[in-house]
């Protein structure tokens, strides 16, 4: 598709939401599709045809891409066009790919079913998931890396840092180690609510939140700016986290594309076990309207953002 910005001044907020999403989705795959090709780039040697097929059964196969939407329209706050966001956005989608491929292998989560069709162990083998996981990863961080994705060598290095810190030890691996723990694999861990909070800022906010100050990097944002959008990025992955925890609650496998139930077959730690579903619903809707209030100081330009935070809300999938 032309890589384009979509005004969606003739629209509701949501209506233009709607679209905009739809066109990063668009724009996205196809970018990712690129980067998945046949062709060995400088430095490499080949590239091995079963392996490449895993890699795009886990990354072409949609979704909603709210991660690199999150880098344009953020990006775009500051006048960077969508041309100019998309190859950070996608080195950020790489990694969510990769997580989701490690999250489903017998080891973690044991899915069957991702976005309705066969997770990519079960398409594939787990040796070939193992390596298909590592790949995304890897290539991810050569995706933010190119100059592609910045002109400024300094701009490529903090988003290769914060994408890196976002995603490892002190992040969503992190997170992912300490929900592993919570369910009781090496021995008993009782989690309270504030522990709960943490673990899902580490699991699922810190990618969210990074898309967020990846656009803010990317468009050269002040320090207040990004202080302002860092309170909208964590808001927002957290109100998206207890959103997806009660549509495992309430949502059927059908409707999600995957398995339903599994939290608490499972026994993990989320807000909605610590809460209550109707606790948990208005733990949600007040982190969408911080998120919402954050954005105060940019007025009508992050309207679309705006409704991105309340689309965490209403999403059923």
């Amino acid at each position: 598709m032309q890589a384009t910005h979509i005004t969606g001044t003739d629209l509701d907020p949501q209506a233009a939401f709607q679209r905009r999403l739809a066109a990063v989705a668009v724009a996205v795959e196809e970018r990712i599709a690129a980067l998945l090709d046949d062709t060995p780039r400088r430095g490499e040697i080949a590239r091995p045809a079963r392996l490449l097929a895993a890699m795009r059964h886990a990354m072409l196969a949609g979704g909603k891409r709210l991660r690199p939407f999150l880098v344009i329209e953020t990006a775009a706050l500051f006048g960077v066009p969508f041309a100019g966001a998309l190859n950070a956005a996608c080195a950020l989608e790489l990694v969510h790919g990769y997580s989701l491929v490690h999250d489903d292998l017998p080891s973690m989560d044991d899915d069957d079913l991702r976005r309705g069709q066969p997770t990519v162990h079960r398409a594939f083998d787990e040796a070939t998931a193992i390596l298909a996981g590592d790949a995304l990863l890897t290539l991810a961080f050569d995706v933010a890396a190119d100059e592609t994705s910045h002109s400024d060598p300094g701009v490529r290095a903090a988003l290769v840092q914060g994408l890196a810190r976002a995603a490892g030890v002190g992040g969503m691996v992190g997170g992912q180690m300490m929900d592993l723990a919570a369910e009781g694999r090496y021995g008993e861990v009782l989690l309270d609510e504030a522990r709960v909070r943490r673990l899902q800022a580490m699991k699922t906010g810190a990618l969210l939140a990074f898309g967020v100050d990846a656009g803010a990097t990317i468009g050269r944002a002040t320090v207040t700016e990004r202080q302002a959008l860092g309170t909208y990025g964590r808001a927002l992955g957290a109100a998206f986290q207890v959103a997806d925890d009660l549509l495992d609650l309430e949502s059927s496998t059908e409707a999600l594309g995957k398995r339903a139930a599994k939290d608490a077959d499972k026994g993990k730690a989320t807000l909605v076990a610590a809460l209550g579903p109707e606790r948990a619903r208005h733990e949600r809707d007040t982190l969408v309207e911080t998120a919402i209030g954050a954005l105060a100081s940019f007025g009508a330009r992050a309207e679309i953002l705006r409704a991105a935070a309340r689309f965490t809300a209403s999403r059923k999938s």
